[in-house]
């Protein structure tokens, strides 16, 4: 029995396992040497961005530019949309589009500020 339980845990490795030494002699393991790609630091940064971004969109904005502002970047899941498309479903002027669309992103600029 004991052979059969240590023949499964043969193919096991620990990451503090000694695979080399380096040149003062110390030993070298698989957890110094393995890298790690670790982006949770701007993963957070970039969900509280979002997050800033979302609330400053919902209190800054009147109702007819927030409603612009997340068709044209398809906040909430959607699809972005140009601003021919906007103007089409409104049944408004692409540059009236435009207008609204500018003077909501200066709105976000300056309360970001």
């Amino acid at each position: 029995m004991h052979f059969r339980s240590q023949k499964k845990l043969a193919s096991e490795i620990s990451l503090n396992d000694t695979i080399d030494v380096d040149r003062d002699g110390n030993p070298l393991t698989y957890i110094d040497v393995i890298s790690c790609d670790d982006s949770m630091t701007a993963d957070i940064e970039r969900k509280l961005c979002v997050a800033k971004a979302k609330k400053y969109v919902n209190t800054m904005l009147t109702q007819r530019e927030r409603h612009i502002i997340n068709l044209r970047y398809g906040l909430g899941g959607k699809e972005p949309m140009t601003q021919r498309e906007i103007a089409e479903k409104l049944k408004i002027s692409r540059s009236y589009v435009s207008r609204i669309e500018k003077s909501a992103l200066e709105k976000l600029r300056d309360a970001v500020k």
